[in-house]
């Protein structure tokens, strides 16, 4: 019984910390360009349409979280425990450095490491995923910063001509974006939450995805606003129109994946929209400000710190495995990652 109320625990945990990095990114644009200056109102209004998407379009994520990456008859509520502090673990250290990380890189390869210690991997569908991993965020640039350079200077001519219109209709199409993009993320982010729970068959689909939307919401109003300063004002300045870009884009290719199952990156699709219209603005020397390599550098490193994680608590904990070589790799890893930081900040 107590491992059970552990696992919930930390599931909700996790549940708020996906609502920090992934609900309150969602509103990047919407901040950033200035049509909601008041932050607590952008995270709350994340909140709302993370909920609603999550109840009206989670399952399918749920589905291929819980027994679509490893078996469900492996998962155990012992597993689920490890599962969920490692890719926890990792979420909270990036929302306390205010980097939007990807919920679905840290869980899936937190799975991963589970099975690799249990009864294998679906490896297929797991090259799946990191294929749409690869490929996602780069045509979310691309998308952004096509017609970024195609409506250059469409934005200014308008207002000139409609000057007390433009800038209203920009603003509701900019809130309507964010709002589109919230319902994305809850889409496609409460399932690693309540995945592993609904895997080990201690919650019902219905019920995992109503209770874990609903930490996901409290996460995204009461720890959010770091990360939502992180992508809305320290990447690159942001025109309403260019929001709109932002918010449309991501948000489109993440309701696609999620329709499809597949847990797809919402922060890096945001954020490297957000660099796509701020490259076709500023130039190619954006790459080089030390917040993008750092947020690069969070991407790349996390999924892996959590497969490796999970793959020496399993050998540690359930099999009594000295794992001593695992440890040291993600000690070292994370030894690592940590004097990246310290370089960049």
């Amino acid at each position: 019984m107590l491992l059970i109320i552990t696992a919930f625990s930390i599931a909700f945990f996790f549940a708020a910390n996906i609502g920090a990095s992934g609900t309150a990114a969602a509103m990047g644009s919407v901040y950033g360009s200035g049509a909601l200056n008041n932050r607590r109102l952008a995270v709350i209004l994340a909140a709302v349409f993370a909920v609603a998407g999550a109840i009206l379009g989670g399952g399918e994520v749920v589905t291929t979280i819980s027994k679509g990456i490893i078996s469900s008859s492996s998962i155990t509520v012992q597993v689920t425990v490890i599962i969920l502090l490692s890719a926890c673990t990792t979420l909270f250290i990036a929302n306390r450095m205010g980097i939007p990380l990807s919920t679905s890189e840290v869980t899936v390869g937190s799975i991963v490491g589970a099975g690799l210690a249990g009864s294998g991997v679906y490896w297929q569908k797991v090259l799946f995923i990191v294929s749409t991993w690869l490929v996602i965020p780069f045509l979310a640039f691309a998308i952004a910063f096509v017609i970024g350079r195609l409506l250059s200077g469409k934005e200014d001519m308008w207002r000139r001509r409609w000057p007390r219109l433009i800038p209203r209709l920009l603003t509701i199409l900019l809130i309507i974006a964010g709002c589109y993009e919230a319902f994305s993320a809850g889409m496609n982010n409460v399932a690693n939450a309540i995945g592993p729970l609904i895997g080990a068959g201690v919650i019902d689909t219905t019920s995992g995805i109503w209770i874990g939307s609903l930490f996901l919401a409290a996460g995204a109003i009461t720890m959010g606003g770091k990360v939502l300063e992180t992508n809305g004002k320290k990447i690159t300045k942001m025109t309403l129109l260019q929001g709109s870009i932002v918010s449309f884009t991501s948000g489109s290719l993440i309701i696609g994946a999620s329709v499809l199952g597949i847990p797809a990156p919402l922060t890096q699709a945001t954020t490297m929209a957000i660099i796509g219209v701020g490259t076709e603005k500023a130039g190619w020397h954006l790459f080089r400000k030390p917040v993008i390599k750092k947020i690069f550098a969070v991407w790349f490193f996390s999924p892996i710190s959590s497969l490796l994680m999970t793959l020496a608590l399993m050998q540690w904990l359930l099999y009594q495995s000295p794992a001593l070589i695992i440890c040291v790799l993600a000690s070292v890893l994370f030894a690592a990652y940590y004097k990246f930081f310290q370089k960049v900040w």
